[in-house]
């Protein structure tokens, strides 16, 4: 994989940067006991993902999004019969998602204060979901300052990333893409024409689950300190 025309680095955020996944996945173990009394873990969780995806066209991402979500499906499994203090418990658990310390994942630090002190790359923040949510995060895990260029879109498909390399003045083909999510983060990167570095993470979300293939612009590493090898 030829890396030399590369002039922007971009990076996701959740579950690249730092760990997202494994706090919702706490969260929704503990929803589900909470709920014990209206269903199974599995038809709890199967309900939810429904009325998830049933509110993304007008939520988007996000832990706003997901605790509305939570709400809204332990009212209708409930029957508007829920306890108030439940719905209390809910919303005090989605402020606990509100306030993860984006801790950044071991290598990251070093990793973008070399790319950035290389002077060869603009590096670009390219992540999706709640404006405000996301931006904290990243103010929290102190990387900020280590990127040129923080974008927080609502989806990210091959559109939003034509619309990312026009603001920046690149081609297609100048961009590098490196994130954990194969659908929102390598698929679209490949589509326009750019390089995608994959960092697989041990969660993932099941709205982002898709078919993984091979493609001679695209990288699979197991570390994010080998991104320098690459680069």
């Amino acid at each position: 994989m030829n890396t030399s025309a590369i002039r922007v680095v971009a990076f996701d955020a959740d579950d690249t940067l730092w760990d997202n996944q494994t706090l919702y996945d706490q969260t929704e173990a503990r929803y589900c006991q909470l709920l014990h009394s209206y269903g199974t873990e599995a038809e709890i969780r199967a309900a939810l993902y429904e009325v998830e995806t049933s509110n993304m066209p007008l939520m988007g991402y996000g832990t706003k999004a997901f605790v509305l979500s939570l709400i809204q499906n332990a009212l209708e499994m409930s029957h508007d019969t829920i306890d108030a203090s439940c719905l209390h418990t809910i919303v005090r658990m989605g402020r606990e998602l509100l306030m993860n310390p984006a801790t950044p994942f071991d290598g990251v630090v070093e990793t973008l204060q070399a790319l950035r002190n290389s002077g060869r790359y603009t590096l670009v923040c390219f992540t999706k979901g709640d404006l405000l949510d996301q931006d904290n995060k990243l103010v929290r895990s102190g990387l900020r300052p280590l990127f040129h260029h923080v974008e927080i879109v609502s989806e990210k498909g091959a559109d939003e990333y034509l619309s990312l390399c026009r603001k920046l003045n690149i081609a297609p083909a100048e961009l590098l893409m490196v994130g954990n999510s194969f659908k929102s983060d390598i698929h679209p990167v490949i589509e326009i024409g750019g390089i995608g570095i994959h960092i697989p993470y041990k969660r993932m979300w099941q709205y982002e689950l898709f078919e993984e293939y091979e493609h001679e612009r695209m990288a699979r590493i197991g570390s994010f300190s080998e991104l320098l090898q690459l680069l």
